[in-house]
């Protein structure tokens, strides 16, 4: 499990040096120069993806900005091994970084060349400090094709410990992987963390690629009105 899929939002800071992401009337993302997306991925959570890479960042380094129906909720970058290596929060203006010398680097080299990949790493937050994050990725040898495009589903179990060894949170799901693209992509969540028990559904409904309608929008097209009903429920 890649953490610069998950936990914190984005906005263009630090790591993303490169002019920053802007948002048409048209709805239409526009990229930093020197960019250039790949993919746009609509999602069953009401929420959008845009995976891209910019010339001005290290080989094998990729970005991914997301949006809610209310704007941008996450920009983040990963290694070619897909490390997580820094994301930041619009909302919270938290940056969050990978800290060198990990105990054990996530490596999705590992994964597909033996079926499974431990990680044991910390990320630095300048809101929330030191952060260790423990757990195992696994190929279950099925494949999903969504789209048209055909994904390599993962098991995952991740924990999460503040600086003095509290737990933060405990996960578990399934995933994919695109081993051309070299990314994961998210799926089905379950886990509990400190407001209690939570589940997600984020897995792909659609592929949107350059040159098709839909590329590179700021807009999500699906579940957005079963959010809002369970919002209402619950408000």
């Amino acid at each position: 499990m890649r953490f610069v899929r998950v936990y914190m939002a984005a906005a263009v800071l630090g790591a993303f040096s490169a002019p920053g992401v802007a948002v048409a009337q048209t709805e239409s993302v526009s990229l930093p120069a020197g960019c250039m997306a790949y993919v746009t991925i609509q999602k069953r959570n009401c929420e959008v993806s845009h995976l891209f890479v910019c010339a001005s960042d290290p080989e094998g380094h990729q970005r991914r900005m997301d949006f809610d129906e209310d704007g941008m909720t996450y920009l983040g970058v990963i290694d070619a091994e897909t490390q997580w290596v820094e994301s930041f929060s619009p909302r919270s203006a938290s940056t969050s970084r990978l800290d060198p010398g990990g105990r054990d680097p996530a490596s999705l080299s590992e994964l597909m060349a033996t079926k499974a990949d431990s990680f044991d790493f910390t990320t630095t937050s300048d809101q929330f400090g030191l952060t260790r994050h423990v757990g195992q990725d696994t190929l279950t040898g099925q494949v999903e094709v969504i789209d048209g495009v055909e994904l390599q589903v993962t098991t995952f179990r991740a924990r999460a410990y503040d600086s003095g060894g509290s737990l933060l949170w405990d996960l578990e799901g399934q995933e994919y992987i695109h081993p051309v693209w070299r990314t994961f992509l998210s799926g089905i969540r379950k886990g509990e963390d400190l407001n209690g028990p939570y589940e997600t559904d984020e897995r792909p409904v659609e592929f949107v690629f350059p040159d098709e309608p839909g590329f590179l929008s700021s807009k999500p097209r699906f579940g957005c009105d079963a959010i809002l009903s369970s919002f209402e429920v619950i408000r």
